[in-house]
């Protein structure tokens, strides 16, 4: 009777339960935990922003940016139920979606400074492109895989097919921030694959050319990159005041709520909320939220390392490395290390597009990272 009672306790497990066994908690907690401090933050930098946009709400961003956190964390929980196999098949269908999107931003798009990346639904401008990285870094990694199962599907030059598909259709936009990350990931996965060095350098070499070309010819690659190296000019407006404000910030900032940068910063809620958090929470707190975001990508390393399967291993890995290259690319804007992007801090920064797709990678990694049985090395 009592064998009896134990086998039906093990066999009536929720799906609910298992999932809470097998998923990783730290990986878990680090997600909730920045999608946490992104609403505080959202918080402080949103009546400002609704009073430079003379919205009569002041909390108007932060209803929108609680409502995508809410749907991606949602979303991101969903997909971490399923297994590596379907959250893969998840993936690929999602790339597929993104080239259609991509190609309904050519014709029925709408332009924002100059770029014309977005498609209006309505509540939202949707942004393919934001999707497009994550799915392209799980297809990139399941025909690797494949490509090592059986040396005859022509797993690499596929693969480069798909990718230079996308670099076409974000340079149409122009895009040139997303195609430089979607550059970093690729080769990141590429390398993390264990193919030639020489690939990856002949990839590295043609992307250095191709951006030089762009430099020669396109004006608006042209006029960014003179405005970066002239810092005296008049167009580096934002990136002056983000300057302004993390120098005012000192260590312990000048309070929540304090912060006068953010009233006349065009893009303080979005790409320069971290120049905002150290003007008013000073160093140690962007010192955590930087911390957040790096035991984040280091604990997907850590998983990605330890999965048997090489699929799991490989789009872990991308994910981490375009989480991680992301965050490290909007520092540098804010602190003028680099040409302003249009990208913004993962998981912090306003913007519906870039948190649905930050939680849809976030979830791809949760079950891709779940305990299953074989899934990681023995003791593990």
């Amino acid at each position: 009777m009592i064998t009896n009672a134990i086998s039906t306790s093990r066999t009536a497990r929720s799906p609910l339960f298992e999932w809470w066994r097998t998923v990783d908690h730290l990986t878990l907690a680090l997600f909730v935990c920045l999608l946490g401090t992104g609403l505080i933050l959202s918080m402080a930098a949103s009546p400002a922003a609704a009073e430079r946009l003379s919205v009569a709400n002041p909390f108007y961003h932060l209803y929108k940016h609680s409502v995508f956190v809410i749907l991606g964390f949602s979303g991101a929980i969903i997909l971490s139920f399923f297994s590596a196999q379907n959250a893969r098949r998840i993936g690929i269908l999602a790339l597929i979606g993104s080239f259609f999107l991509l190609l309904m931003v050519k014709f029925a798009g709408y332009e924002v400074k100059g770029a014309q990346r977005w498609i209006s639904l309505g509540f939202f401008g949707l942004q393919p492109s934001e999707l497009a990285k994550p799915s392209f870094i799980v297809f990139a990694a399941w025909m690797f895989s494949v490509g090592k199962r059986d040396p005859a599907v022509p797993a690499v030059p596929l693969v480069f097919i798909v990718y230079l598909a996308l670099i076409f259709f974000l340079i149409q936009q122009p895009d040139f921030g997303q195609s430089f990350l979607l550059t970093l990931c690729f080769a990141a996965v590429f390398f993390f694959a264990g193919l030639s060095l020489g690939s990856v350098l002949f990839l590295m070499i043609g992307t250095g050319g191709a951006a030089f070309m762009a430099y020669l010819f396109m004006p608006h690659v042209q006029s960014r990159i003179q405005r970066f190296m002239s810092p005296a000019g008049e167009d580096n407006y934002q990136t002056e005041r983000a300057l302004e404000a993390i120098r005012s910030g000192g260590f312990f900032g000048r309070g929540p709520g304090e912060g006068d940068v953010k009233f006349s910063l065009p893009d303080g809620h979005t790409d320069f909320i971290f120049a905002v958090t150290v003007e008013e929470f000073g160093f140690l707190i962007s010192a955590f939220v930087i911390i957040l975001l790096a035991g984040f990508v280091i604990r997907c390393f850590r998983n990605a390392l330890k999965l048997n399967d090489y699929f799991s291993q490989l789009a872990v890995a991308g994910l981490a490395t375009m989480i991680g290259m992301q965050t490290l690319i909007n520092l540098f804007v804010n602190l003028n290390m680099a040409p302003p992007k249009g990208m913004t801090l993962p998981f912090i920064s306003y913007g519906g597009s870039s948190m649905l797709a930050l939680c849809f990678s976030a979830g791809l990694i949760l079950a891709f990272t779940r305990r299953r049985p074989g899934a990681y090395g023995y003791g593990d």
